[in-house]
């Protein structure tokens, strides 16, 4: 009984994931996502693609993998495979440790950690002021990017997860 409620659940978070980018600019009330930075940028990352918000845990290192590829922590059971975005990226980070979290995704069969700079915690936008282009976000990370929003002079460019784990180069963490 209880296997067929979370399955009808995993169900209506599939469809929600489906639906909600294409939501963006399409009127609406509000759009919300996880807002971090990176080299100092502000990103929304869409709510349902991160699974979850860590502070970077203690991991193993594993030898022969690209330099971004951090190693290996257990999460409550769980091996999770910890990454840096901005190395991923070609680009270094401006802050230091304390600040620094880790965007837990848990997309189809992939499942990692991404090392951003800060998490400043759920962002709202109206809907309707959803940008589809817009521009300045640095270059390495375009392809992974889709417009944005303006709030106080600043932009808030969506990255959207699902792109990036889904890049040839992010599936291949070894050094070869």
């Amino acid at each position: 009984m209880a296997a067929k409620g979370f399955i009808k659940l995993l169900e209506i978070a599939e469809r929600s994931k489906q639906k909600g980018l294409g939501l963006l600019g399409q009127g609406g009330d509000a759009w919300t996502g996880v807002g971090f930075t990176l080299a100092g940028q502000h990103f929304l990352a869409p709510i349902g693609e991160v699974a979850e918000i860590l502070k970077v845990p203690r991991y193993t290192m594993i030898p022969g993998v690209a330099g971004w590829m951090k190693g290996l922590a257990n999460v409550r059971g769980r091996l999770l495979p910890i990454m840096d975005l901005l190395a991923f990226l070609n680009r270094r980070s401006t802050l230091q440790g304390q600040r620094k979290r880790i965007l837990v995704i848990d997309h189809e069969e992939i499942f990692s950690g991404l090392i951003v700079d800060e998490v400043l915690g759920m962002q709202h936008f109206p809907a309707a002021e959803y940008k589809s282009t817009v521009s300045g976000v640095f270059p390495e990370i375009a392809p992974y990017a889709r417009g944005g929003f303006e709030r106080d002079g600043k932009v808030w460019y969506v990255l959207l997860m699902s792109r990036l784990i889904e890049d040839p180069r992010f599936l291949k963490a070894s050094a070869a």
